[in-house]
């Protein structure tokens, strides 16, 4: 499993299947992000790269693989 890294700070191993299943389950890039907010996540854009967060404080958690574009 691939890990990202954003700031020295890595993307956990659980968030990441975490994010890989449910994007297997939707239909769409926006229904993906819905289906995460449900669990407390969020994708948002910085500079050209997107970036998981944790919700509600926004806290960056790294940079979104590239096998998810």
């Amino acid at each position: 499993m691939a890990q990202a890294d954003i700031g020295g700070a890595m993307i956990e191993a659980g968030v990441l299947d975490l994010l890989y299943r449910e994007r297997a389950k939707a239909l769409s890039a926006r229904e993906w992000k819905f289906r995460l907010m449900g669990y407390g996540y969020a994708i948002k854009d910085v500079q050209g790269t997107q970036v998981v967060t944790r919700l509600p404080q926004g806290v960056e958690l790294g940079v979104l693989p590239a096998e998810f574009a």
